[in-house]
């Protein structure tokens, strides 16, 4: 056993032995053990393989050797559930046709027949090791060795949700519509994940899970996932132009990565409070996220509204302005020096809450405006509050951020950091393939040895994994929950807005920082802002 950080806001308990069902129930006794133990500042408890992560609230967290303390004692106190029967899931499957275009290749590549594998697969005993990859997938073992076939060498760019495949000797459930390189040799109607259920993942880490062939009715699929026709909307904002890719965005989500669900939230999460703060709302209130191109919006009840984060064409930065109904408000393009703004609204925007949260994750369809980005002519509830601002007065421009097209961002070690050569040296510069998953870097982080195949192991926004290819990713908001890749390093959460600002062809250095040091930077911040909010409160009535 050992425990490593994960950056300076989470921890990894990392277990030795193989990966079975012993192993199973006993990362699923521990992540039991720490959601009882009730440590300070625990925001989620994310068990994978032989792993089990906690995340945490830094500002509020007791130092790093107290939370290993804490997680070493769940470990030794864990005892796994001796004799109890794990949850038995059964799930429909319609194999082959249309819902399985990778049912003969899987025939051919396994030397059986169509309906042979049909059968292998359906008499399977699976058992759920771990939710990952998108929102509800689970991550199945026990597959018939004789079925296991290598991954497509040519990734779907989309493969419909319910879809049933196999990726090298795993199989799994594909529950969203997601790009996939497994083959797809069946679908279910079964919703694996569905934001109104409680719980939303079907499926659990421990479940054991079993395949039934089933005939496909014209009914199946409309049954299984209902439509439920959307309130009506009330008075707020009429979106006339919605930008390049303008998003619902608050602080994200809590307590759902088991589930294998994104925290979001916004990319630049002290821009985001900044600017609620600016608008007289509370810090994790819903705005908008603007990428590069800001949209334009016609107001029908009177505002406060704040801008924050990059420089945008046409409308200030960092003050508040009152807006008339009736006004149109206009963000041009994101001036260089940053990728992403904010618009604040008093009262916020007061779409619907899911898994805790209004943020928008377009990858897994949840939160904002039915989960995607704003289109023209779309509709923003608020709730207007009356507020203005008193008197004539500005911020300090020390308690801002500075952004920069070419900044030095400061790491601390990951798991797999002696395996590479040192970040420090080189500079990277941002693909244009970066999205809010994570900004990909193009240059290549040399190996100092052969590579090694690793057990998938929980992942944080932040972290720095380095693909084979050697070009690494500095995970963002809405990153997956476990990822395969080497970990070389942790972006410190101080400094990861300068990350989630970088544009296309734009170039970061990283320096490597002591992990006691990105605590008291983290505290430091804290109190500032802390400042600052009791400052502005008394700025509006």
């Amino acid at each position: 056993m050992s425990i490593l950080p994960l950056g300076d806001a989470a921890m990894v308990l990392h277990l030795d032995g193989p990966v079975d069902a012993v192993m199973a129930a006993r990362v699923q006794a521990i992540a039991a053990a720490l959601r009882r133990a009730r440590v300070p500042g625990l925001l989620d408890v994310v068990p994978a393989f032989a792993s089990v992560a906690v995340c945490l609230d830094p500002a509020q967290a007791p130092p790093a050797g107290e939370v290993a303390e804490a997680l070493a004692a769940a470990a030794e106190s864990a005892r796994p559930s001796g004799g109890e029967s794990a949850r038995v899931v059964e799930v429909p499957v319609i194999y082959g046709g249309d819902h399985g275009p990778d049912l003969a290749d899987v025939a051919r590549h396994s030397g059986l027949a169509p309906a042979e594998v049909i059968a292998r697969h359906a008499a399977g005993d699976y058992l759920v090791h771990a939710i990952g990859f998108a929102p509800g997938f689970p991550y199945l073992g026990g597959l018939d060795p004789r079925l296991a076939t290598p991954r497509r060498g040519t990734p779907r760019s989309r493969v419909p949700a319910g879809s049933v495949g196999i990726g090298g000797a795993q199989t799994g459930v594909y529950p969203l519509a997601t790009p996939g390189g497994w083959n797809v040799i069946g679908r279910t109607p079964l919703a694996l994940f569905d934001a109104r259920r409680e719980p939303a993942a079907l499926l659990h880490a421990g479940d054991r899970v079993r395949f039934r062939a089933v005939t496909e009715s014209a009914e199946m699929f409309a049954k299984a996932n209902p439509r439920i026709a959307a309130p009506p909307t009330p008075r707020g904002i009429e979106v006339l132009r919605a930008g390049q890719f303008t998003t619902v965005q608050d602080l994200g989500r809590v307590g759902h990565r088991a589930e294998g669900v994104a925290s979001g939230g916004a990319a630049d999460p002290v821009a985001l409070r900044l600017a609620n703060l600016l608008a007289g709302n509370r810090e994790d209130a819903a705005a908008l996220e603007c990428t590069l191109t800001g949209p334009e919006l016609r107001f029908e009840a009177d505002a406060m509204i704040a801008w924050g984060g990059a420089e945008a064409a046409g409308l200030a930065r960092w003050q508040p302005l009152a807006v008339r109904a009736g006004q149109t408000v206009s963000v041009g393009a994101l001036q260089r020096g940053g990728c992403r703004g904010y618009l604040a609204v008093s009262g916020g925007i007061r779409t619907a809450r899911e898994l805790g949260s209004r943020s928008t994750c377009v990858r897994a369809g949840l939160g904002g405006l039915d989960g995607r980005a704003l289109r023209d002519g779309d509709r923003l509830p608020l709730n207007p509050t009356g507020m203005t601002a008193v008197g004539r007065w500005h911020v300090d421009e020390r308690a801002l951020p500075h952004y920069s097209v070419a900044p030095t961002v400061r790491v601390v070690p990951g798991a797999q950091a002696g395996d590479f050569e040192a970040l420090e040296g080189n500079v990277f510069t941002v693909a244009p393939q970066s999205d809010r998953m994570g900004v990909r870097l193009s240059g290549r982080l040399p190996r100092r040895g052969p590579a090694r195949e690793l057990v998938s192991a929980p992942v944080v926004p932040g972290t720095v994994q380095v693909p084979p290819d050697g070009a690494p990713i500095v995970l963002l908001a809405d990153a997956q929950t476990i990822g395969g890749y080497p970990q070389a390093a942790h972006v410190i959460t101080v400094d990861l807005p300068l990350v989630a600002q970088l544009r296309p062809g734009d170039t970061v250095r990283f320096a490597s920082i002591a992990h006691d040091e990105a605590r008291r930077l983290l505290l430091a911040r804290e109190r500032a802002l802390g400042l600052l909010r009791e400052g502005l409160a008394q700025k509006f009535h």
